[in-house]
């Protein structure tokens, strides 16, 4: 294993709680009224948008209409996606010793597929572990998302070290390939136990001598 010099983290569903893993979105639907309606059509909606989103190319309450054209439904003018997903989000307590100690010895960022603004929101939140990040790659300022070859290149070249010697943390495997393909090196992060993923987020990073 080569060695460590720089660690991304992602941000949704590893440096904080998300909707990842959890009944989150359902709890968005019910509130919205679109849970007596086809899911797979609700979520189609959604995703057929979501590339455009993260790619800045389009906010995400420009969804909203999609679904009040669709499912004729009265959703409140004021409502935001956006906003109810950050403030439905949480702080991972138990990743912060683990950040602020690695932060000691290499340098560390985030790569993260973020809506327009949204990571801007999570910040005024004080959602993140309070460090000071060495890089921060959003994919709505970038253009480009995970696993698109461009944002690990941009990621690399970002932090300034070879390929080899960076790792990234993500929830989502593809992800990680995506890493591992471009010569990085990879941490599966499980958001589905995130007690259990912080416990083998440190015994790895024991184990590659970067935290003691």
């Amino acid at each position: 294993m080569s060695k460590i010099s720089f660690v991304y983290f992602d941000v949704g569903g590893v440096a904080i709680r998300d909707f990842s893993d959890s009944p989150k979105w359902d709890n968005m639907l019910k509130d919205m009224g679109l849970d007596s309606f086809d899911r797979t059509k609700v979520d189609e909606i959604y995703d057929s948008r979501e590339d455009d989103v993260c790619l800045g190319k389009m906010h995400i309450d420009s969804i909203l209409p999609h679904y009040i054209q669709e499912f004729k439904i009265p959703i409140d003018p004021k409502f935001s996606m956006q906003k109810y997903f950050v403030d439905h989000f949480e702080q991972n307590i138990g990743i912060w010793p683990i950040v602020k100690k690695l932060n000691e010895n290499t340098k560390i960022g985030l790569l993260t597929d973020m809506y327009p603004g949204m990571l801007e929101a999570i910040f005024a939140q004080n959602l993140l572990p309070e460090v000071s990040w060495n890089q921060i790659i959003d994919s709505s300022v970038e253009g480009v998302r995970k696993p698109m070859k461009e944002i690990y290149e941009l990621a690399a070249k970002r932090a300034g070290v070879d390929p080899e010697e960076i790792l990234f943390i993500d929830n989502r495997q593809k992800n990680v390939n995506g890493a591992i393909s471009n010569s990085w090196q990879g941490f599966f992060y499980d958001s589905s136990d995130y007690d259990q993923a912080n416990l083998e987020l440190a015994d790895f990073l024991r184990s590659s001598n970067i935290i003691i």
